[in-house]
């Protein structure tokens, strides 16, 4: 369901590995019973025109069913602790010229790229919280 690598891909506007993220989230907020009928309807194939109309947009997110949006922010939330530092610490080197300079151009990078990841997240948190 989540594919080789195991994660989701989120943009600013949207989720880009919707299809992958839509139907874990389906079968993770199931009861055992409402899996058990899924699986047994086949139900793998015959919800692909109804996933194929709805789109994760943030708007769409924010609309979830609580279940789902708590395991979401929950999984935002590990996600976040995987970091070494938070979205205050990266700002704060960005902000600092002198410690910037200081970093090769490749950290400069890594921290442009932590930095928009962790803003994403932030802003995942913000919209099923």
């Amino acid at each position: 369901m989540v594919g080789e690598e195991g994660a989701f891909v989120l943009g600013w506007d949207e989720v880009l590995t919707e299809e992958e993220l839509s139907m874990t989230l389906k079968v993770l907020c199931m009861s055992e019973e409402e899996f058990k009928e899924y699986k047994e309807q086949d139900g793998w194939e015959d919800d692909s025109e109804e996933e194929e109309n709805s789109t994760l947009s943030n708007e769409a997110l924010s609309r979830l069913k609580t279940p789902c949006k708590k395991l979401l922010y929950d999984s935002v939330l590990l996600t976040l602790e995987s970091y070494r530092s938070d979205l205050k610490a990266e700002q704060d080197l960005l902000n600092n010229k002198e410690a910037y300079e200081k970093l090769s151009r490749r950290e400069q990078q890594a921290l442009h790229v932590r930095y928009g990841q962790k803003r994403i997240l932030h802003q995942l948190l913000e919209l099923v919280h």
